[in-house]
């Protein structure tokens, strides 16, 4: 089952892994292997999500809400009245309390961000 729910099978893997599995020396007979196919078949989403759940090392961001304000005070005169953009992400694992988290950005930061996340969506999609 370990085998089955890391690989993520779909049925006909699922097939194709249970027959190997029930003409291996001291494998499983074939009415155990239409029982673990059963319980795949019914629970397969869950575990899957189960499996993700725990593979997860740190927070998942829950949210996120942004809105651009300008400056009003500033320690620089020539920072007052330029456009910041105001970033609040909620972060946590489900089942547990949400942590906050506030950053400000000004324009030449958030280009900065959007290139970055421009270099990580161009290697998602080569993967």
């Amino acid at each position: 089952l370990q085998s089955i729910a890391s690989a993520d099978m779909d049925l006909n893997q699922l097939e194709a892994f249970l027959t190997a599995q029930t003409k291996k020396q001291g494998g499983i007979t074939s009415d155990q292997a239409a029982v673990i196919a059963k319980f795949w078949k019914n629970h397969r989403i869950k575990i899957h999500e189960s499996l993700i759940n725990q593979s997860r090392w740190d927070n998942v961001l829950k949210n996120m809400n942004w809105r651009v304000d300008l400056k009003s005070q500033s320690r620089h005169i020539d920072q007052i009245n330029t456009p910041v953009a105001i970033v609040e992400m909620e972060l946590g694992k489900n089942g547990q309390e949400s942590e906050f988290l506030c950053l400000e950005f000004d324009e030449a930061k958030v280009s900065q961000m959007l290139k970055k996340l421009s270099e990580i969506e161009e290697s998602m999609t080569l993967l």
